[in-house]
């Protein structure tokens, strides 16, 4: 497989891959922000100016990572981390919502996490034998049948499409970040700093991100603790406070992926894929190497992963 291929096939696996046909168009009620959830979990950012992007030569050009400019984004407020299952939970029990991969019934998990009879039975991704579409998995039962959730409830909720993340920012009174404005957060403070704490990735040996370790897909060492998500607080954070924006989960943003980064779309319907950032645990420098703060990528509105999550803002 080609370069470009291998690198994107890791970061956004879609329904379209596997012929899938589903409407996506769905009724979300909107919730205004005298009922906002979860306060206590936000950041106040004032906003400005910043230098978004990169010229890095480990940089993708066919993701418009670059060029280099400048960016100014309005004061906002951000989750310190991703929606955890717990929080997800909440807004299933109050509103009887069903995610997409319940509507579908099925969704991509990655192969290290399935069983034997699982590996046959289902379908693969062309190109990335990695993903497999797994039916009945869902953000309770992310492997599938037989799964749960029950010793993981601190972490990012998974199997969130951008209209389920959409549905639950409207409950919670927030919505999803600008790409600007998730990179000006993801940044911390620091100024074309490849990663959201410096420039090297395990400074003094320590890890600051869950990513994958070792041989991309065969073997991961676990050196950084883990093989699938991480707990939505671990690791240190960054200069906001803000958790695991590299590595761990994809999280949704509001933008297309067609628009420029620096443009202040809201989180609107349209079929174009919508940006994720932040890279996930599957990432590794010689396949994904999208764990660094300026890296993009983007799926389909309909579609859902074991690595896909998504933190909320709110406009002051």
């Amino acid at each position: 497989m080609d370069k470009e291929h291998n690198q994107s096939s890791c970061c956004a696996v879609s329904r379209s891959q596997v012929g899938s046909h589903h409407d996506t168009k769905k009724s979300i009620p909107y919730v205004t922000d005298e009922s906002l959830k979860f306060k206590d979990k936000m950041v106040f950012l004032d906003g400005g100016e910043f230098l978004m992007g990169t010229d890095d030569q480990e940089g993708f050009a066919s993701d418009e990572e670059g060029p280099v400019r400048k960016v100014k984004v309005d004061p906002f407020y951000i989750d310190t981390h991703t929606v955890t299952n717990a929080e997800f939970k909440e807004f299933v029990d109050a509103t009887g919502y069903k995610t997409e991969a319940e509507s579908f019934g099925w969704s991509f998990v990655f192969y290290h996490f399935l069983t034997k009879d699982q590996l046959v039975e289902s379908r693969q991704v062309p190109g990335a034998s990695w993903w497999l579409a797994i039916d009945g998995a869902y953000w309770y039962q992310p492997e599938g049948p037989g799964s749960t959730i029950t010793d993981r409830w601190d972490h990012p909720v998974i199997h969130v499409s951008w209209n389920d993340a959409v549905a639950f920012c409207n409950w919670a009174g927030k919505r999803l970040p600008t790409e600007a404005e998730w990179e000006y957060a993801a940044r911390g403070g620091l100024e074309q700093k490849r990663y959201p704490w410096g420039d090297e990735l395990t400074p003094n040996g320590e890890h600051y991100c869950n990513i994958w370790q070792g041989d991309f897909p065969e073997k991961n060492t676990l050196d950084d603790g883990y093989l699938g998500t991480a707990p939505a607080t671990s690791f240190p954070p960054n200069g906001y406070g803000l958790y695991n924006v590299s590595g761990n989960v994809w999280e949704w943003c509001s933008n297309d992926f067609n628009n420029k980064m620096n443009e202040p779309s809201k989180q609107i319907y349209s079929e174009i894929p919508k940006v994720t950032r932040g890279g996930s645990y599957l990432c590794h420098k010689s396949y994904c190497n999208r764990y660094r703060v300026a890296a993009r990528s983007a799926n389909t509105i309909d579609s859902s992963t074991g690595n896909l999550g998504f933190r909320c803002v709110v406009d002051i």
